[in-house]
């Protein structure tokens, strides 16, 4: 697995002859057009995804690209599109960028059962900077516990900010940490729904146009 070792906790939970989930492929960087082995021409900018998972539990996993890995965050509530609104983020273990493709049944007794679709997609521009407007890698404030950045999506839009508020070193898992993810004012991404915040009820795949209910039927 790719992530030098990042994707440890990923694999070691999940049993791939029983579960349609990426493996993780450390060449995955470059096919997505990033990591040092991107062409030059390929675009340059991180992804983000926002997968719907009807576990045990139904919640967003709210996922940025960051040093060829997909960190993770689970969003009981879902990202809300009202600056007024701080949505509970609680970092997951790390996943393989192909992950931002997945959409699928995760089989019964596995780990994370349910139904998983791709609520949204696309790139972000990261604008976390120093006191000195100096720009700052992105890794390393996440390390501090801060970062900021803008979504361009085909649903969220605008400026975001994630911010740790108890707990944890950094983005992954295992430490009991939480965060807030807070739409910053300003720009696109407004719903007209008091509270701005996704239906997963009503909620459809930006990829295939398909409900929580499809995707599970059509699975069989």
């Amino acid at each position: 697995m790719g992530g030098d070792g990042r994707l440890r906790a990923y694999g070691a939970r999940r049993r791939f002859d029983r579960t349609a989930e990426p493996r993780g492929d450390h060449d995955a960087g470059a096919a997505y057009g990033h990591g040092p082995d991107a062409r030059p021409d390929a675009a340059s900018l991180p992804c983000f995804v926002v997968q719907l998972h009807d576990a045990r539990r139904t919640h967003f996993d709210f996922r940025l690209e960051v040093d060829g890995v997909l960190v993770s965050w689970a969003v009981p509530r879902g990202p809300s599109t009202d600056p007024r609104d701080k949505r509970l983020a609680v970092p997951t273990e790390d996943h393989p960028l192909e992950y931002r493709e997945f959409e699928g049944v995760i089989a019964e007794g596995e780990y994370g059962a349910g139904t998983v679709l791709v609520w949204d997609e696309g790139t972000y521009t990261p604008l976390t900077a120093e006191r000195r407007r100096n720009p700052l890698p992105f890794a390393e404030a996440l390390r501090a516990g801060h970062v900021s950045f803008r979504l361009d999506g085909a649903k969220l839009h605008g400026v975001w900010a994630l911010t740790r508020f108890r707990g944890g070193t950094g983005g992954g898992d295992g430490d009991r940490a939480a965060w807030l993810l807070v739409k910053e004012r300003g720009g696109r991404g407004r719903t007209a729904r008091r509270g701005g915040s996704p239906d997963p009820v009503r909620a459809r795949s930006t990829r295939t146009g398909r409900t929580l209910r499809q995707v599970a039927a059509e699975a069989g």
